[in-house]
């Protein structure tokens, strides 16, 4: 369950706690149930039961305001445009706008949400009806997050919607159906993209608590634990994110090794955290081990490869003890992955702008020093 509150008072509810007997809504205890009902559930209980459930109306709901706002958010980029999945600019049934937040460019990649959803549910249905192994039902699942046409992940709002999308899908599965699982996942790390992170907070939290009702494989467990810890960062949580965010790191090299993408990943969000704590040494130590891995295994021109540069360039421009030969040293080296990841994923993607972000905070740290050191010598003559 995504609603992990009481109705009537928010406060944390238990997983087999109390629900209304007609649209299944949980509460604490009867006292606040019966508060709810005053306070307006009367009004609106048929209405949930007619949705299907509490998850499912509010999972529909979100969804829609999350169309509405994607649709918005893309407006400029659509104008004229049709999709490339029906051919129309609106959409026959919903009458929703079009959007595109991937790598696709010119005129490609236009598409409305209720098809791309369909399309999505199409692909994933036909490998579970055909029962096709593993990998593939994986990769027809990846419709739900990645373009079909140019192979990139959504992101911002547009990702944000087709997590709602994916989860109003499959939430009805057991929690132990794997379209189930990887669907609160997906909605989770969809509302940390687009930065709904105390929402994303809330469904890893939930997320972690049935894959260990489920016993999940390590390995699993790792993954969802790292994403927690990500959201707990984002919130101000980091005295609980950072030991979380250890584990996963030094769990990943026993259980992965240290080349393996999944500990490089880990490394840069274990490093993240301990430059927000200023533990500026450490977190450059531990890139100069990785960095050159990174590059080895991965290519430079790899999502976590840049990630890495852009994270090692942050602790030496945020380390007011580096020098100005350093700060000179992390301004080429963003300039060169600025130009790289400009290349490899459009001017867009979140992970160029965050370059991009931290290219001008090193290129500011470097001129102060500057400034400061050409006044110090006219001082001295």
């Amino acid at each position: 369950m995504i609603l992990t509150n009481c109705a009537a008072c928010a406060a944390p509810l238990a997983h087999d706690a109390p629900r209304c007997v007609r649209c299944k809504t949980r509460y604490c205890n009867s006292t606040c149930q019966h508060d709810h009902w005053r306070r307006g559930h009367k009004q609106i209980c048929k209405r949930i039961h007619r949705g299907g459930n509490p998850e499912e109306y509010h999972a529909d709901k979100k969804c829609k305001e999350a169309v509405a706002v994607a649709v918005e958010a893309c407006a400029d980029d659509t104008k004229g445009q049709t999709c490339y999945i029906c051919t129309e600019a609106l959409h026959w049934k919903t009458k929703e706008g079009l959007v595109r937040m991937c790598a696709c460019r010119g005129t490609a990649g236009f598409a409305h949400v209720s098809c791309l959803a369909e399309q999505a549910k199409i692909l994933c249905a036909e490998a579970e009806e055909n029962n096709l192994d593993g990998k593939v039902k994986y990769e027809r699942f990846k419709r739900w997050h990645e373009c079909s046409l140019c192979e990139q992940r959504y992101h911002g709002v547009v990702a944000c919607t087709l997590g709602w999308a994916c989860w109003k899908t499959y939430l009805g599965q057991s929690e132990t159906d794997p379209a189930q699982q990887m669907s609160m996942n997906l909605l989770g790390n969809a509302l940390f993209n687009a930065k709904h992170h105390e929402d994303a907070s809330s469904v890893r939290e939930a997320e972690l608590a049935t894959e260990r009702r489920n016993g999940a494989r390590e390995y699993h467990m790792l993954a969802i634990q790292g994403n927690l810890a990500g959201s707990y960062k984002m919130v101000g949580r980091l005295e609980d994110a950072l030991p979380m965010q250890r584990d996963v790191y030094t769990g990943r090299v026993k259980l992965n090794g240290e080349e393996h993408d999944e500990t490089l990943r880990e490394a840069n969000n274990y490093t993240t955290l301990l430059i927000e704590l200023e533990r500026f040494e450490e977190a450059k130590s531990l890139l100069r081990k990785t960095m050159p891995v990174a590059r080895r295994v991965l290519g430079e021109d790899d999502i976590i490869t840049l990630i890495m540069s852009s994270v090692y360039a942050e602790a030496c421009y945020k380390d007011t003890s580096a020098t100005a030969g350093d700060l000179r040293e992390t301004v080429n080296m963003l300039e060169d992955t600025e130009r790289i990841a400009r290349r490899v994923l459009g001017g867009a993607h979140p992970t160029v702008v965050g370059i991009e972000s931290a290219l001008r905070d090193a290129r500011a740290a470097l001129g102060a020093r500057e400034n400061a050191a050409a006044g110090e010598r006219i001082a001295k003559k």
